[in-house]
């Protein structure tokens, strides 16, 4: 809540009489970061590991961004982000621009849960509004005043603020004697342009975000086009690669709950699984989640599918909400294996996560269901970068097929990753409930699941230091 300032001059900013209050000084050069393209700025996509060759793109011309909002604005976490809880939240935007981008924040996936409110008139409006109305849990409100007036103007603010009012100020002066001020005045943050929908996300999701908690798993979600895709079998080997290639932790999670098969895949027959969580979400805690996760692999659990048809598996979308949310806190990646069938909780969870994975195979019903599942993403995710295509059973022999590149052109979306036809090595791993990088370590399929890993994960595998040849010699008998 901002703080009135009783007995003194609002315009007496207390700046010391050397404060620039000029232009900032040029942004230090930042280290290159390489983060993944998003509707906020897009990037030339890289090509797939294991397809054609494509003709590569001309260069764009180079553009001067802000450093520091293109980080915030363009990389996205390496692990989960939070949401926001369920509180009010009003926007009091002076330009048609930020009004534009708090329309778009406001229907961001992870401001869902909050009630939203989109206004213009910027502070003067609030300050009118509040007269008579209860300020919300966080106001956002622009100004495009100088210093003095919009401190003057968020005194009157705070006599009519309600107490735990979180303020957000978003201003034109870069300036961080007016930022240090306004801190001081009790105001939660100072945002300045460049502005961005996703920069409002964060802002407002970071203020309630718990710091006792270590971090939110990155939940991926991996979907088939239609049956028979294989998004399963790519979702099992993408989180096996996860953990044992990249050295993290992470939870499988197989909610094809009669027909799951990973299970199978990992020779595992475990005793519980998601639908004990799922009959039970308000007990699940981390000690009854350990037990009812199997271990696979000394950094891979699994939340195995009953993969039986005795039960209906009548259960509510808010169940799958919650247990989903409660795993997140488990491991930094949850991999999520959805089943083809379309129910309303895989629609929440699926547009929920923060990377969707698509399956597909080269053909025409693929290729129309694989556009219907893109489009719905990309009208419900506008802040996200948009899902990731795997094309798989590429090469087929005798089979028509629709060329990788027309694909990728009908979607307007480039394949992550296309994997060719090998019945043999995918067979062989089913049977044996292997993976395909234990049974074909140097196969092009399994470079590619480890490629396509990395891209979800943001890192690449740790080097591991060879022995030296004379490191023998030195030995203590």
């Amino acid at each position: 809540m901002i703080k009135p300032q009783e007995g003194r001059d609002p315009f007496d900013l207390e700046f010391e009489a050397d404060d620039d209050f000029g232009p900032p000084p040029p942004a230090a050069v930042l280290p290159e970061v390489s983060p993944e393209p998003s509707p906020e700025r897009s990037a030339e996509p890289e090509p797939p590991p294991i397809a054609q060759e494509a003709t590569p793109a001309p260069e764009a011309a180079p553009a001067t961004p802000n450093p520091v909002h293109e980080i915030i604005a363009g990389a996205e976490a390496a692990f989960g982000e939070p949401v926001l809880p369920r509180i009010s939240v009003h926007f009091f935007c002076a330009s048609g621009e930020t009004a534009e981008f708090a329309e778009r924040a406001a229907a961001d996936r992870r401001m869902e849960r909050g009630s939203m409110r989109v206004r213009t008139g910027g502070l003067p409006a609030a300050l009118a509004a509040y007269r008579s109305e209860p300020t919300p849990s966080l106001l956002m409100v622009e100004s495009l005043e100088p210093a003095p007036v919009l401190l003057d103007q968020l005194d009157r603010l705070a006599e009519v603020c309600d107490p735990g009012t979180k303020v957000v100020v978003i201003g034109t002066a870069n300036d961080i004697a007016l930022y240090r001020e306004l801190m001081r005045r009790g105001v939660s943050d100072y945002l300045v342009p460049p502005m961005s929908a996703l920069l409002l996300v964060r802002t407002a999701t970071g203020l309630y975000a718990d710091p006792s908690a270590p971090f939110i798993g990155r939940q991926v979600a991996f979907c088939g086009a239609k049956g028979g895709a294989g998004a399963s079998t790519i979702a099992h080997n993408v989180a096996h690669a996860i953990t044992e290639r990249l050295q993290t932790g992470a939870v499988l999670v197989d909610l094809d709950l009669a027909f799951g098969t990973a299970g199978l895949d990992f020779n595992q027959d475990p005793v519980h699984g998601v639908v004990d969580a799922l009959s039970q979400p308000d007990r699940l805690d981390p000690v009854l989640m350990d037990r009812m996760m199997v271990r696979c692999t000394d950094r891979l659990s699994l939340f195995a599918a009953p993969a039986s048809l005795d039960g209906d598996y009548d259960i509510a979308t808010e169940a799958f909400e919650e247990v989903t949310q409660k795993i997140r806190a488990a491991a930094p990646f949850v991999v999520l294996d959805l089943p083809h069938v379309w129910t309303a909780w895989k629609r929440k969870v699926l547009l929920s996560s923060d990377d969707v994975v698509i399956v597909a195979t080269p053909d025409l019903a693929s290729l129309r269901n694989a556009k219907n599942m893109i489009d719905l993403v990309r009208r419900a995710r506008p802040n996200d970068a948009p899902p990731r295509l795997v094309l798989n059973q590429v090469g087929v022999p005798g089979r028509p097929e629709i060329p990788v590149k027309d694909f990728g052109e009908a979607l307007d979306l480039e394949p992550a990753l296309c994997l060719p036809f090998d019945p043999k090595l995918f067979g062989l791993a089913a049977n044996n409930g292997q993976m395909i990088s234990e049974v074909g370590p140097k196969s092009r399929s399994a470079e590619g699941i480890e490629h396509l890993a990395q891209q979800i994960a943001r890192r690449e595998p740790p080097v591991v230091r060879k022995a030296s040849l004379l490191s023998g010699l030195f030995k203590k008998k």
